[in-house]
């Protein structure tokens, strides 16, 4: 290991680290919190690009007849490597992208978690048996239908929960009998090295792993290659564009943008809203999918609610992200601490009025709630991805409904309220792949489908449901002896 700034980070191909060549050009990452260097990645080329492939390839045709005891003894193993070494790799999130310790050291704690889910599914992984004897030409014949892999999978992962959103596509792939190969964002390259390294000592085959370290050309030139029969992504939509066109004719699955809405009418616990919404737009520094971006409330509570949302965001630590008391660390970037206050400031000078002002230190900016917006306010229509919040009055239910749906996302929603009816509606008619009442936005859980509508995406997250985008349907015909 190399003095910090001076680390070259490297690919992980058939169980080892990959040095890329010298000619390679290096990706240069940034401490969040100060902004010193903290490592170099390659950009890696087609040559790396169609190794870590190739290699993957083979592993698939040596592993393609593991059982699924043998593939359930390899997650087994994975989840208790992952629980053996909780602090390094809490600290690679910590360095690469700022998460405060106490959200580091939970994302861990999930991983394994979500290993363990993918196991207790694969112990009902079942087929069918089809009766084709109900038309009279299927007489004498059974018809047998099960899941098989597709063969090389390639996962191109975000940065902002880097061992959890790759855990969410690596252990449904090798669940199902894939061989993965992995292009993390560069600033969760580091957390993603660690975990390839963990997964290759706990006894997970040479090959069923492999990391791509790089930029847009080598999420492409996987897409694009031959012996890749599925992506799944998670990112923003212009990106997912641009795979999908250079992957062609294979399984794409996307988990893509949002601007979630959160509903709050006037017969709901504002208290508790208030609460878990301000969590849900702040905490990891609003850098999550589904974090609350527009909050739309009923008229008629609305300046009490104002108040109470006010409140719960000051409430909350902006802090160094070693110390666990940390609510909001710093975002990943400078650039991206930038963009936020672009929004606020398009906000503001269309007309929005400020209810708490962000304050920014370099990557870290505080909470910051705007109210009213007019409809061309780039926070309305685009993700922020950062802490920041658009407070809406609403009429009644059916505005605030429309608002909801006047989006050109479709994620995850919430509502809050105390009526049934009012609740079933929301199921009914609020455009969003997933939707919680009474709880916010940015709560999840990983056993119910996770995924969107319209521009948020194709395709669903959660244990069984990615297993089965991750495989597809073989169909048996067997005639019998007359």
């Amino acid at each position: 290991m190399n003095e910090a700034g001076n680390q070259v980070l490297s690919a992980w191909i058939g169980g080892k680290a990959v040095p890329a060549p010298a000619s390679t050009p290096r990706i240069e990452l940034f401490n969040p919190v100060d902004g010193s260097l903290l490592y170099r990645l390659p950009d890696a080329g087609e040559a790396m690009v169609d190794a870590a492939v190739r290699d993957a390839a083979q592993a698939f045709a040596k592993h393609r007849r593991s059982t699924a005891a043998m593939r359930i003894a390899w997650l087994e193993a994975i989840a208790k490597a992952v629980e053996a070494n909780p602090g390094p790799l809490a600290e690679t999130i910590m360095r690469g992208i700022g998460k405060p310790r106490r959200a580091a050291n939970f994302e861990v704690g999930r991983v394994a978690e979500f290993v363990r889910g993918c196991i207790a599914e694969l112990l009902t992984w079942r087929g069918e048996l089809l009766p084709v004897d109900s038309v009279a030409q299927g007489a004498g014949r059974i018809g047998m239908s099960r899941r098989i892999p597709y063969g090389v999978v390639v996962a191109v992962t975000p940065f902002n929960a880097p061992a959890n959103l790759l855990m969410q596509k690596l252990a449904p792939a090798l669940a199902a009998g894939n061989a993965v190969v992995v292009k993390p964002h560069p600033a969760a390259t580091e957390t993603t090295l660690l975990l390839a390294e963990l997964c290759s000592q706990a006894g997970l085959p040479d090959g069923m792993f492999n990391v791509v370290p790089g930029e847009r050309k080598a999420a492409l030139a996987l897409a694009a290659h031959a012996q890749v029969s599925m992506i799944t992504f998670t990112g923003g939509v212009a990106a997912a564009e641009a795979l999908a066109r250079a992957a062609g004719a294979k399984k794409f699955c996307a988990e893509l943008g949002s601007n979630a809405a959160n509903i709050v009418l006037a017969d709901a616990n504002l208290e508790d809203a208030a609460q878990k919404i301000a969590r849900a737009a702040f905490e990891a520094s609003g850098q999550q999918c589904i974090s609350a971006q527009r909050v739309i409330v009923e008229i008629s509570v609305f300046d009490r609610f104002l108040a109470l949302f006010v409140e719960a965001a000051k409430s909350l630590k902006v802090g160094a992200p070693a110390d666990p008391s940390t609510d909001i660390g710093p975002m990943v970037n400078a650039a991206a601490a930038e963009r936020i206050m672009d929004l606020v400031k398009d906000a503001v000078e269309r007309g929005a009025r400020v209810a708490l002002m962000p304050e920014r230190q370099g990557a870290t900016v505080s909470p910051a709630i705007l109210m009213a917006a007019p409809p061309a306010a780039r926070l309305l229509r685009e993700e922020a991805f950062g802490p920041v919040v658009v407070v809406q009055p609403a009429k009644n239910i059916d505005d605030a409904i429309a608002q909801a749906n006047d989006s050109q996302f479709g994620l995850q929603g919430a509502c809050f309220t105390r009526s049934l009816d009012a609740a079933l509606r929301m199921a009914e008619e609020f455009d969003a792949g997933a939707l919680w009442i009474n709880e916010a936005s940015r709560f999840r859980l990983d056993m119910y489908p996770f995924g969107g509508v319209k521009a948020s995406g194709y395709g669903r997250e959660g244990i069984r449901y990615a297993m089965e985008e991750c495989s597809q349907w073989k169909f048996v015909g067997l005639k019998m002896s007359a």
